[in-house]
């Protein structure tokens, strides 16, 4: 029986958040054909007024919800990627990810999901 954890998320001090995904979890995006394995989360919206502005309106999303940091990588290059929680599916095509910083970050287990290597945890 494995055992799920989950990342509490504090945006003020009277309401709490529960992130959808977890660092390590391999993603992708609900309109757009990359995906990624989470190495940050944010509770909220926390880029740049300019990179918000930069999503066409009609397809903004919320700020208020949490909004992933993502090692990604699409059929032509990796990059790092900010996506908000409304915007991620879960991957479960089981690929590994070729991305070059996720073995810096991550180790895959036998399994194939990715584990925090103990030299990078707080």
């Amino acid at each position: 029986m494995s055992k799920t954890i989950s990342k509490k998320l504090f945006d003020s001090p009277l309401k709490t958040r529960v992130a959808k995904f977890q660092l390590g979890e391999v993603v992708k995006h609900r309109v757009f054909a990359f995906r990624g394995v989470i190495f940050d989360i944010d509770p909220v919206f926390n880029n740049t007024e300019e990179w918000w502005l930069s999503i066409p309106e009609n397809v903004r999303p919320s700020k208020d919800q949490p909004f992933y940091h993502l090692f990604a990588e699409n059929s032509e290059t990796e990059y790092i990627a900010y996506v908000s929680e409304q915007n991620l599916l879960p991957d479960t095509s089981g690929e590994p990810l070729r991305h070059p910083q996720v073995a810096e970050v991550f180790e895959r287990d036998d399994n194939g999901c990715y584990r925090p290597r103990n030299s990078v945890l707080n």
